[in-house]
């Protein structure tokens, strides 16, 4: 894998990986920004909510699921000293659907945090990582 980031002047960046995609990173006023784009920290949290999201839906769809919507809001806390690493990040997961298996879900979350999702693991190196979930019904 390659990513390449470009300066863009004052403390903005713009990051091309390899897919081609690109994203525009800066930092916040008060370090010298100016709000332009996402913080590099914040990318590495969506990087790991959209890693183990994709692998909680390719798992729901394998066992045919019926999910209609999938959210995973993410909480996280870093170290007050640099480096400031994530030291805590809880994800809670919204799965909508009808007739959904809270077992089959749960797994799912499961299989990912702990067989699946590179970032959280990762992360996982330096900082605990939780997950809940909640079940949303849809009705006929």
């Amino acid at each position: 894998m390659k990513a390449s980031v470009k300066w863009l002047g004052g403390m903005a960046f713009e990051g091309t990986p390899g897919s081609g995609h690109t994203v525009i990173m800066d930092s916040s006023p008060d370090f010298g920004g100016e709000d332009k784009g996402l913080r590099p920290m914040e990318m590495m949290l969506l990087g790991m909510g959209g890693c183990t999201s994709i692998d909680v839906m390719n798992i729901l769809q394998k066992t045919r699921q019926n999910v209609t919507d999938c959210v995973a809001e993410i909480e996280a806390e870093r170290a007050d000293d640099i480096p400031k690493v994530f030291t805590h990040i809880h994800v809670h997961f919204k799965v909508t659907g009808k007739d959904l298996s809270p077992k089959h879900v749960e797994r799912a979350i499961n299989l990912s945090a702990e067989k699946y999702c590179s970032a959280s693991i990762m992360l996982g190196k330096t900082a605990e990582i939780t997950h809940d979930f909640e079940i949303i019904d849809l009705k006929d």
